[in-house]
């Protein structure tokens, strides 16, 4: 297999500011650590498959392609949980674009290898 990737999908029909994306995209990134950490007297302990491994101890590719709805996300995802492809949903507050209404930003799927990730999010334009 190749080197494995973390895609982190972006809706651009929210019309974020540059740096409100940045942010979403910098939650997105963390997720899958958060999402599998321990934390016990201040020892925060991650179980890491292989390509997560693969992906922290060497390049941390990321790519960041955009859709154009919710609903085009919500799609990936779904493929993605249907191929057992990790991925997190990054859902904002709301506290400083979205009127206080939580809101689906984007999403990270994987890290994981390529061969995984293309057939889901290969086809989608680079933001």
């Amino acid at each position: 297999m190749s080197k494995p990737k973390q895609v982190i999908v972006v809706r651009k029909d929210l019309n974020m500011r540059k740096g409100k994306i940045a942010g979403q995209v910098g939650h997105a990134a963390m997720m899958f650590l958060t999402k599998q950490a321990t934390i016990e007297e201040q020892k925060l302990t991650v179980t890491l498959n292989i390509p997560q491994h693969d992906w922290l101890t060497n390049s941390f590719t990321k790519i960041v392609p955009y859709v154009n709805s919710e609903d085009e996300l919500r799609s990936l995802i779904q493929k993605a949980k249907d191929s057992g492809v990790i991925v997190h949903e990054c859902i904002d507050n709301g506290l400083t674009e979205f009127k206080g209404v939580s809101t689906l930003t984007c999403a990270a799927f994987g890290p994981d290898y390529p061969e995984l990730l293309d057939p889901i999010t290969g086809h989608l334009p680079l933001l």
